[in-house]
């Protein structure tokens, strides 16, 4: 049975969803913006194998709102496995949530493996950008940041009751457009939204949380990370750009380079580009990655 429940994490109660069952549990933790209910087709796929529990992160969906910090993620995330008494659980993340699971997978040598789906920091120096030269790389990233800019500026915005059918159309037709299950679709995009008692709607997570995120994604280096991680890890990279990106084809072509010599130079990193896939793979593709999740955690069980 499908249950979902509050759990106390001190100063924030962190919502979570658990697949129930008694196979071995894996945490799955959801992207920048995005919340519990968008892991729904890939917790399906998992749970033959896994009691897979999802997890709404601090700011988002029905979790509460306060500080963000990498410490706090994993501190609720510690919360959660004491509530629900998840022994030595697998964390596997999208995006956001790829970092947190790295992140766990360096503090918790005993967890039988941790899987990052795409959880990079943004590129933020020429450097990052292998194979372009130094002057276009820096003009990538400006232009870059401007549409950063613009994202943060519009978070937390608050929208009139009037307006919102004609916002659920519009993502139904987007989860049409990306092939997704679009029950799963409308669900996620609903549990990010604050309905006031003056009929206005309000959109998670707030300005002040996006800040945050946007901060500490920019100044995270998971290299060190990597290299001091002892359990089993394993990193799944995109292969071609959302549509979206395609403005920023060269500057995401480079910082792919950039994120595969990263993992290739790390000895205890499994990594995997998968193929014909985006930032979007758990949407695009959730029953390959049920697959490539459990035959690694299996393989180092």
């Amino acid at each position: 049975m499908i249950h979902d429940s509050l759990v106390d994490a001190g100063n924030v109660q962190i919502a979570v969803r658990d697949f129930g069952g008694d196979a071995p549990p894996l945490l799955l933790l959801h992207g920048a913006g995005g919340n519990l209910a968008q892991m729904t087709v890939l917790a399906r796929a998992l749970r033959p194998h896994h009691r897979v529990v999802t997890v709404d992160l601090r700011g988002h969906g029905r979790s509460a709102d306060g500080p963000w910090s990498w410490d706090a993620a994993l501190g609720d995330l510690a919360a959660v496995c004491v509530k629900l008494e998840l022994d030595r659980p697998a964390v596997v993340g999208h995006s956001l949530g790829g970092m947190v699971a790295t992140l766990w997978g360096e503090r918790h040598p005993e967890s039988p493996g941790v899987v990052s789906l795409d959880g990079n920091p943004p590129p933020t120096r020429p450097d990052q950008l292998l194979g372009l030269d130094r002057e276009k790389a820096e003009a990538e990233l400006d232009r870059l940041a401007a549409v950063f800019d613009m994202v943060e500026a519009a978070a937390g915005q608050t929208v009139e009751a009037g307006e919102l059918a004609d916002l659920v159309e519009r993502q139904q037709m987007a989860a049409r457009d990306m092939g997704a299950n679009e029950k799963v679709w409308i669900e996620g995009f609903r549990r990010n939204l604050v309905h006031g008692k003056d009929g206005r709607t309000t959109f998670r997570p707030t300005f002040e949380v996006v800040t945050q995120l946007r901060t500490l994604m920019n100044e995270l280096d998971l290299t060190p990370v990597h290299a001091a991680t002892t359990c089993p890890s394993l990193l799944v990279l995109a292969t071609r750009n959302l549509p979206e990106q395609e403005p920023f084809a060269d500057l995401y072509a480079a910082h792919r380079r950039f994120l595969l010599a990263q993992a290739r130079a790390v000895p205890n990193l499994r990594h995997l580009q998968l193929a014909d896939a985006s930032h979007a793979m758990v949407v695009e593709q959730p029953t390959l990655l049920a697959s490539v999740i459990t035959d690694f955690l299996t393989e180092h069980r």
